[in-house]
């Protein structure tokens, strides 16, 4: 005989036989939420995205959409992140979370799902900005993770139920992470990263960007020496680097 299914939550409904997809889905206009949240853009930046108005772009989530009113810093970095990288990026966010930061990612491979996971192992809380709808999970390998999130945490996108989303996509994620976040910490990336998008959104939106310091070692890499110009970019050696910045500070 086969064993019986295990009963669903309410909150729940399978779209895949591997993903199970928030049943209670919200929205917030992109202008209320960077308003409720306290991070408008410290730039005369205009709207975040082009071709509609923040007041009338929705940004659609599930979970506690409250997180977003702490200190949050983006972890982020390569898909393709090395043994060296992974172990950075898992240090780097429980420290994080020891110290009462939620971290923020993107749930892709490499950095990201290593950033997601060592938080949770630490019992800290994190935010995951995803670049498809919020009933859809990619990649697929981190579907119970992603559940994890939006029962416990936050899931958020900018794409709603049913949306084609594309790899063209992605940047505007990144500028989305970029702006509910007070600061990016970039792990690992090489010169040509989708990453950088995002180090280039936080200078455009006057966010802290924070860049390993081992990628400034790296000879055979150009880009973090691009972004020291900017004031705000600070070579990361230490947890404590980021936290005497966004701890404990009024946000704007």
């Amino acid at each position: 005989m086969l064993p019986s299914p295990s009963p669903q939550s309410p909150r729940e409904s399978v779209t895949t036989a591997r993903y199970r997809a928030p049943l209670s889905r919200r929205s917030i206009y992109l202008s209320d939420l960077l308003s409720k949240i306290g991070r408008t853009p410290l730039t005369a930046q205009g709207n975040l995205f082009r071709g509609q108005p923040d007041v009338e772009t929705e940004i659609y989530y599930a979970g506690d959409l409250s997180l977003l009113s702490r200190a949050c810093v983006s972890v982020i970095g390569a898909r393709n992140v090395s043994a060296e990288g992974a172990a950075r990026a898992r240090r780097i966010s429980k420290e994080l979370a020891y110290a009462g930061v939620v971290v923020t990612s993107g749930l892709a491979k490499g950095v990201d799902v290593e950033a997601h996971s060592a938080t949770l192992e630490a019992g800290g809380h994190t935010v995951a900005v995803i670049g498809t709808p919020l009933d859809k999970c990619y990649p697929i390998e981190n579907a119970r993770i992603q559940e994890e999130i939006w029962l416990n945490h936050l899931l958020i996108s900018q794409f709603r139920t049913g949306q084609r989303t594309f790899p063209s996509d992605f940047p505007k994620r990144n500028r989305l992470m970029a702006a509910i976040t007070d600061a990016s910490v970039i792990i690992e990336a090489s010169d040509t990263s989708g990453t950088l998008h995002q180090a280039v959104e936080c200078v455009n939106l006057g966010r802290w960007l924070f860049i390993a310091n081992s990628l400034f070692e790296d000879s055979l890499l150009e880009w973090p020496r691009k972004f020291l110009k900017y004031e705000k970019c600070v070579p990361l050696r230490s947890v404590i680097d980021i936290t005497d910045r966004v701890l404990h500070r009024p946000r704007t």
